[in-house]
């Protein structure tokens, strides 16, 4: 009894994460406004009642989709918050945010380029202060308005970067230009590597 118990709820977790992977594809392909529940039904191969078992409605399902990610940067801002000096909260933002955007490519690119996406995070204040704390720790580097305008450009230009623009790089390579691009913009300097001893 116990083990159909845990078959089924593995089965359960199985189908949920099926159902995220379906919909950050079709949401990536159609948008969210394009999207129906019904077209990510026909996707997987079961009824729209089996989605609804799981998502009563597409925002329930992009909440799903989206939540890691905004919790994976809500810990990477809050580390940053910590930091002594403002280039070391900017490059923390800086790197914590393209090493996600490097892993979640589908998800930060419509994150940021679907209108329906951004309406419905803008209707969550908790979204809204994540996205002005990292906002503002990138802006400090460059003090007043100019520096507000090279956060955005960084945020937008990597979303812009990993999103529908398909920029065909290794996951290494294509980080390692966010980072130089970002640091540029912002006006930073690369951190310093440690010093390779020389062989005997």
């Amino acid at each position: 009894m116990a083990a159909r118990a845990v078959q089924r709820a593995s089965s359960e977790t199985h189908t949920r994460q099926r159902l995220v992977e379906v919909a950050v594809r079709l949401f990536s392909r159609h948008s969210f406004a394009g999207t129906s529940l019904q077209m990510i039904a026909d996707e997987l191969g079961i009824t729209k009642a089996a989605v609804y078992h799981h998502f009563r409605t597409r925002e329930e399902l992009l909440t799903a989709v989206v939540e890691p990610v905004l919790s994976r940067m809500r810990a990477v801002v809050e580390t940053a918050e910590a930091k002594r000096t403002p280039r070391a909260r900017a490059e923390h933002v800086l790197a914590g945010y393209a090493d996600l955007a490097v892993e979640h490519r589908a998800v930060v690119g419509f994150l940021a380029c679907d209108a329906g996406v951004i309406e419905m995070l803008r209707a969550r204040p908790e979204t809204c202060d994540l996205i002005d704390r990292q906002l503002d720790l990138l802006a400090a580097v460059v003090p007043g308005p100019a520096g507000r305008v090279n956060a955005a450009m960084v945020l937008a230009g990597i979303a812009a970067a990993v999103g529908p623009a398909r920029i065909d790089l290794g996951d290494d390579a294509l980080r390692e230009h966010l980072l130089e691009a970002g640091r540029r913009t912002l006006g930073l300097r690369a951190p310093r590597r440690p010093a390779v001893p020389a062989p005997m």
